[in-house]
């Protein structure tokens, strides 16, 4: 079985865009699941809880 240039760029654009798209809504699930609220919200003011010291 010969695969040719052309064949492999086709099979890649058409399923590399299935694996983008299938990652990208993986990703939105996790973000908006409910029980990783209260871990985004200790993340996003524990940045604001540090002193402004520079390090030792």
């Amino acid at each position: 079985m010969e695969i040719d240039h052309n064949t492999l760029v086709a099979f890649s654009k058409s399923w590399g865009l299935f694996y983008l798209l299938g990652f990208f809504i993986c990703v939105l699930i996790y973000a908006f699941w409910p029980s990783n609220r209260k871990r985004f919200d200790r993340a996003k003011k524990s940045i604001l809880d540090q002193d402004d010291k520079p390090w030792k």
